[in-house]
């Protein structure tokens, strides 16, 4: 069974890419649909879009798109690879994708979940939780962009379908297959089209891996593309890419997640970190001078660029500017700060931040990345397709990663 995914932003692409190249699955990560790529030899191809927070709309054209793409060329399952941590509101995107991609492949039921017990995401009673705590009471609480106060994932994506959610609980997937169809046919016949599935341990992904590939379309995150991965019959012909490993070398941060603020500030111990004002961001006026900075450091060593804040210094930005001002104008002076350092000769480079991460590889007008080496569960080492010079990249999902994470990461670039 080959495999594909469409991914709503492009780190949770790259911690997919990964989690099928470290079970020995060929895999491509692109962006967009790609076009002039050569993707005949992979196993596994991840389709990777900025769709998490555009208009419903928006979004599902772009995956009906890549879903097109991907069956023409012969793939037999697609994923709709959505952040473990649900990230969406009630208008979408989750939902109204999960919806076209079904209907589009003529599929009675989606399987859907996120959880991902590597990176301590769990689902148990239709309940998510990070880490050890419900994700209501989480730092996702406090997303700038798509804030999540309930837990309950059948009544979050009811709230984003015309379409009745059902529940697999723990129990049933815990019975085995047989079980598990018996379920799903049931909540089939009940006029059931969503159905949230728990799991706590990687053992449960592997029975759902195997429920979910014998339908033509799932949702979930990478905890279900590792159970797809095992359920697909193929693998052992991955060779991790080799990276350059010589170049300056930057990181620029746009993430405001806990465990961003967190990295930030452990890498002042280790590296010059330059904290931009959002206000002076938002206005255009900071980036020369931080690209200033930046040459005057790099060829001495990795250098730290952060547009990232608390939740109320972030609340306070985007109550003076709006929200979606606020954070395209942020998007934008990232990228532009990225597309400066690489023409200033940086070859290595450690993007923090989903959205942060999708303006600056488009910015770049990379076409694809080969998978290398893991850095940190979820984020692989990304050699660049379609970019001159080459490129070693990590684009790290905000929460991902230990406190020393970013000096771990240049170690491996």
């Amino acid at each position: 069974m080959r495999i594909a995914a469409i991914a709503d932003d492009y780190t949770g692409a790259s911690d997919l890419a990964n989690t099928w190249a470290k079970n020995g699955l060929v895999t491509i990560q692109t962006i967009g649909i790609p076009e002039g790529l050569d993707v005949s030899g992979a196993d596994a191809l991840v389709v990777s879009f900025k769709i998490r927070s555009v208009p419903a709309a928006e979004a599902v054209a772009a995956a009906i798109r890549a879903w097109d793409w991907l069956t023409a060329r012969g793939f037999d399952h697609v994923m709709y690879k959505v952040c473990s941590t649900f990230d969406s509101t009630d208008e979408g995107n989750i939902g109204p994708v999960t919806d076209a991609l079904r209907a589009r492949a003529g599929a009675a039921l989606t399987l859907v979940t996120p959880a991902f017990p590597e990176t301590k995401r769990t689902l148990y009673k239709g309940h998510l939780f990070v880490e050890d705590v419900l994700l209501s009471e989480s730092p996702l609480r406090n997303h700038p962009l798509n804030p999540m106060h309930d837990p309950n994932l059948v009544r979050v994506l009811g709230r984003q379908t015309p379409d009745p959610v059902g529940l697999l609980d723990l129990a049933t997937i815990r019975a085995g297959d047989a079980a598990v169809a018996a379920r799903l046919d049931a909540l089939a016949g009940e006029g059931v089209r969503s159905v949230i599935a728990d799991a706590v341990a990687e053992s449960d992904l592997d029975v759902l891996g195997r429920a979910a590939g014998a339908m033509p379309v799932s949702t979930g995150a990478s905890g279900l593309g590792l159970g797809l991965a095992r359920a697909s019959g193929l693998g052992g012909g991955a060779v991790p890419a080799s990276a350059p490993t010589t170049g300056p070398s930057a990181i620029v941060v746009g993430s405001c997640s806990a465990r961003s603020l967190e990295q930030v500030a452990a890498a002042e111990a280790v590296m010059p970190v330059l904290r931009l004002d959002p206000d002076r961001l938002v206005a255009g006026e900071a980036i020369a001078e931080a690209l200033d900075w930046a040459r005057e450091r790099i060829k001495a060593g990795p250098v730290l660029v952060a547009a990232s804040g608390e939740p109320d210094a972030v609340r306070a930005v985007q109550a003076r500017h709006g929200r979606e001002a606020a954070s395209a104008a942020i998007e934008a002076g990232l990228a532009s700060l990225a597309e400066g350092l690489v023409a200033a000769g940086v070859t290595r480079l450690v993007v923090a931040g989903g959205e942060t991460s999708g303006a600056v590889v488009d910015r770049l007008g990379i076409a694809g990345f080969r998978l290398g080496p893991e850095i940190a569960p979820g984020v692989p080492v990304l050699v660049t397709l379609g970019h001159e010079p080459p490129l070693a990249m990590a684009l790290k999902s905000g929460n991902f990663g230990g406190a020393d994470f970013f000096a771990q990461a240049l170690t491996r670039l």
